[in-house]
Protein backbone atom coordinates (compact mmCIF):
# COMPACT_ATOMS: atom_id res chain seq x y z
CA UNK A 1 0.00 0.00 0.00
CA UNK A 2 1.55 3.38 -0.91
CA UNK A 3 0.16 5.68 1.94
CA UNK A 4 0.33 8.90 -1.33
CA UNK A 5 -2.64 7.04 -2.46
CA UNK A 6 -4.70 8.02 0.41
CA UNK A 7 -6.47 11.22 0.13
CA UNK A 8 -7.42 13.63 2.79
CA UNK A 9 -10.38 11.91 3.33
CA UNK A 10 -9.24 8.35 4.06
CA UNK A 11 -6.94 9.74 6.80
CA UNK A 12 -9.63 10.90 8.47
CA UNK A 13 -11.25 7.72 8.65
CA UNK A 14 -7.92 6.27 10.14
CA UNK A 15 -8.39 9.40 12.25
CA UNK A 16 -12.11 8.66 13.65
CA UNK A 17 -11.31 4.93 13.95
CA UNK A 18 -8.90 5.69 16.65
CA UNK A 19 -11.22 8.40 18.60
CA UNK A 20 -13.24 5.15 20.56
CA UNK A 21 -10.00 4.33 21.61
CA UNK A 22 -9.11 7.36 22.61
CA UNK A 23 -12.16 8.01 24.77
CA UNK A 24 -11.43 4.45 26.55
CA UNK A 25 -8.34 5.53 26.89
CA UNK A 26 -9.41 8.93 28.96
CA UNK A 27 -11.63 6.73 30.82
CA UNK A 28 -9.36 4.27 31.92
CA UNK A 29 -6.00 6.40 32.92
CA UNK A 30 -5.37 6.14 36.55
CA UNK A 31 -8.07 4.68 37.59
CA UNK A 32 -8.01 1.04 35.37
CA UNK A 33 -5.86 -1.97 36.59
CA UNK A 34 -4.19 -4.87 35.71
CA UNK A 35 -7.11 -7.05 37.62
CA UNK A 36 -9.86 -5.31 35.89
CA UNK A 37 -8.44 -6.33 32.69
CA UNK A 38 -9.97 -9.35 33.26
CA UNK A 39 -13.24 -8.70 33.48
CA UNK A 40 -13.40 -4.74 32.07
CA UNK A 41 -17.33 -4.40 31.59
CA UNK A 42 -17.80 -5.16 35.05
CA UNK A 43 -15.00 -1.98 35.72
CA UNK A 44 -17.12 0.20 33.23
CA UNK A 45 -20.39 -0.81 35.02
CA UNK A 46 -19.02 0.60 38.06
CA UNK A 47 -17.66 3.92 37.00
CA UNK A 48 -19.71 6.96 37.33
CA UNK A 49 -18.98 10.98 36.58
CA UNK A 50 -16.91 11.33 33.77
CA UNK A 51 -14.99 8.23 33.57
CA UNK A 52 -18.73 6.78 32.78
CA UNK A 53 -19.27 9.56 30.57
CA UNK A 54 -15.87 9.07 28.49
CA UNK A 55 -17.00 4.94 28.26
CA UNK A 56 -20.46 5.97 26.49
CA UNK A 57 -18.40 8.66 24.25
CA UNK A 58 -16.35 5.76 23.52
CA UNK A 59 -19.26 3.23 22.44
CA UNK A 60 -20.89 5.84 20.72
CA UNK A 61 -17.96 6.91 18.65
CA UNK A 62 -17.84 2.88 17.97
CA UNK A 63 -21.69 3.81 16.64
CA UNK A 64 -21.35 6.27 14.26
CA UNK A 65 -18.26 4.77 12.31
CA UNK A 66 -19.74 2.69 9.79
CA UNK A 67 -21.79 5.61 8.54
CA UNK A 68 -19.36 7.91 8.16
CA UNK A 69 -16.76 5.10 6.62
CA UNK A 70 -19.69 4.15 3.94
CA UNK A 71 -20.51 7.88 3.23
CA UNK A 72 -16.42 8.49 2.89
CA UNK A 73 -16.07 5.64 0.30
CA UNK A 74 -19.41 6.02 -1.89
CA UNK A 75 -18.52 9.46 -2.07
CA UNK A 76 -15.28 8.41 -3.24
CA UNK A 77 -16.74 5.55 -5.94
CA UNK A 78 -19.08 8.31 -6.99
CA UNK A 79 -16.10 10.56 -7.83
CA UNK A 80 -16.73 13.48 -5.52
CA UNK A 81 -15.20 16.96 -5.70
CA UNK A 82 -12.25 15.98 -3.35
CA UNK A 83 -11.21 19.31 -2.08
CA UNK A 84 -15.06 19.02 -0.54
CA UNK A 85 -14.88 15.87 0.69
CA UNK A 86 -11.91 16.60 2.14
CA UNK A 87 -12.97 19.11 3.67
CA UNK A 88 -16.21 17.88 4.98
CA UNK A 89 -14.49 14.72 6.57
CA UNK A 90 -12.05 16.78 8.15
CA UNK A 91 -14.93 18.69 9.62
CA UNK A 92 -16.33 15.46 10.88
CA UNK A 93 -13.54 14.38 12.82
CA UNK A 94 -13.01 17.64 14.26
CA UNK A 95 -16.69 17.81 15.35
CA UNK A 96 -16.49 14.44 16.39
CA UNK A 97 -13.61 15.44 18.56
CA UNK A 98 -15.25 18.24 20.09
CA UNK A 99 -18.14 15.96 20.99
CA UNK A 100 -15.70 13.51 22.62
CA UNK A 101 -15.26 16.56 24.75
CA UNK A 102 -18.64 17.90 25.28
CA UNK A 103 -19.62 14.21 26.54
CA UNK A 104 -16.39 14.11 29.20
CA UNK A 105 -17.44 17.07 30.30
CA UNK A 106 -20.71 16.41 30.69
CA UNK A 107 -22.56 19.03 28.64
CA UNK A 108 -25.36 17.26 26.86
CA UNK A 109 -26.67 20.19 24.95
CA UNK A 110 -23.83 21.17 23.18
CA UNK A 111 -22.52 16.97 22.86
CA UNK A 112 -26.41 16.39 21.24
CA UNK A 113 -25.84 19.59 18.69
CA UNK A 114 -22.44 18.60 18.04
CA UNK A 115 -23.59 15.00 17.35
CA UNK A 116 -26.24 16.33 15.03
CA UNK A 117 -24.03 18.54 13.17
CA UNK A 118 -21.69 15.47 12.76
CA UNK A 119 -24.69 13.05 11.36
CA UNK A 120 -25.78 16.26 8.95
CA UNK A 121 -22.21 16.57 7.31
CA UNK A 122 -22.35 12.60 6.70
CA UNK A 123 -25.47 13.27 4.90
CA UNK A 124 -23.64 15.83 2.97
CA UNK A 125 -20.46 13.07 1.89
CA UNK A 126 -23.30 11.30 0.54
CA UNK A 127 -24.19 13.98 -1.54
CA UNK A 128 -21.18 15.80 -2.43
CA UNK A 129 -20.41 13.37 -5.63
CA UNK A 130 -20.95 15.22 -8.98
Amino acid sequence: MTFSLLTVAYWCVFIACGLPYLAAWIAKTGSFGPRDNTHPRDWAARQSGWRARANSAQANSFEGLPFFIGAVIIAHQLGANQARLDMLAATYVVLRVLYLAAYIKGIGSVRSALWALGFLVNIAILFVAR
